[in-house]
């Protein structure tokens, strides 16, 4: 286990934690943090070491409000001491704001880097698609199943670009041996795409087609967003060369996994998911749309995650869980 081997290799350091979407929901992200805090102390048990001196760092662009965070942390620190009691080491958490697609922390300085539902997000959308006479993405915010073939290359290469800068930039900043773990959304492949980006725009081409947005405004959005396969991820982690892999698989989540067991209607299921994706995504669509459209949109998503579910589709997409060791 990556864990285990970054502890054999430092048995006293610094443990980062990198969480860049939803990091406003404070709890949220606290949540990440004591699971690390216990495998690690579980780890350093079995091992024989002990327990280091836990330093969290939190990471969003700096347009994020920490407060919510911060706010928690009074909370947090309390809980820790209960559940832990009074041997526990010593738990600081700080916040560094910034684009994790440049340098954030000193060389060598970190032992663990953990990213949540990031790494698909991209530093832009790619250029080509709108910098010719006609935009090569007309119908489309996003990649779906029926995208022109220079559209889908378009989004490989700006994610290789992305995916290549992060692994280097963290490796710089990662002891030899440290580990980093990602989580992020994929994709099975290209002839089949069931995503909430593409229903999402697919209401838009509705609103434009009813005169509720006008056409030139959604020809040239493109959601700064890819869903690699695991061969993608893997070429790329391979082909950059700063780390080995320990894991790589494709886990499937549904859109609604944190949703609370009671809720068992449709209807309902599906409200919950257009309102986390409204959470995800309203920053940009409203930026680019206005906020007069954003209740009439989600209200269309939400319809038509509805009509997905009575013709048998299933409300899910593959998650790509990876492990990696820095090489020495």
């Amino acid at each position: 286990m990556a864990t285990k081997e970054a502890l054999n290799l430092h048995d006293d350091g610094v443990i980062a934690t990198e969480q860049v979407i939803n990091m406003n929901a404070g709890p949220n992200a606290l949540m990440v943090v004591k699971d690390i805090i216990n495998i690690v102390e579980s780890t350093c048990f079995d091992l024989n070491l002990r327990s280091p001196i836990f330093e969290f760092y939190m990471n969003d662009l700096p347009s994020n409000d920490f407060n919510t965070l911060f706010k928690s942390l009074d909370q947090f620190y309390e809980t820790l001491k209960e559940e832990k009691g009074p041997g526990f080491s010593p738990c600081y958490i700080n916040a560094t704001p910034g684009t994790f697609y440049k340098r954030l922390f000193p060389n060598n300085s970190i032992h663990l880097f953990h990213s949540y539902y990031s790494v698909h997000w991209l530093s832009q959308p790619p250029k080509e698609l709108t910098s010719g006479a006609e935009p090569l993405n007309k119908e489309n915010i996003f990649v779906t199943s029926t995208i022109p073939p220079a559209t889908k290359e378009a989004y490989l290469k700006q994610f290789q670009q992305d995916f290549k800068l992060f692994l280097r930039t963290r490796s710089e900043e990662l002891v030899s041996g440290g580990a980093m773990f990602l989580t992020f959304v994929g994709r099975e492949d290209i002839s089949e795409i069931r995503t909430v980006m593409g229903l999402i725009g697919m209401a838009l081409n509705d609103m434009v087609l009813e005169n509720v947005i006008e056409e030139v405004l959604l020809e040239s959005f493109n959601m700064p967003i890819y869903h690699p396969t695991a061969e993608e991820a893997k070429a790329i982690i391979e082909e950059e060369g700063s780390f080995t892999i320990q894991r790589l698989e494709a886990i499937t989540v549904g859109w609604d996994a944190n949703i609370n067991e009671a809720f068992v209607d449709e209807n309902m299921r599906c409200e919950f998911i257009a309102k986390n994706f409204r959470a995800i995504t309203e920053t940009l669509l409203k930026a680019r749309f206005g906020e007069g459209i954003m209740d009439e949109l989600f209200f269309r998503l939400k319809n038509k995650l509805v009509h997905m579910l009575m013709k048998g589709g299933k409300l899910e997409s593959p998650n790509l869980v990876i492990s990696l060791i820095k090489k020495s």
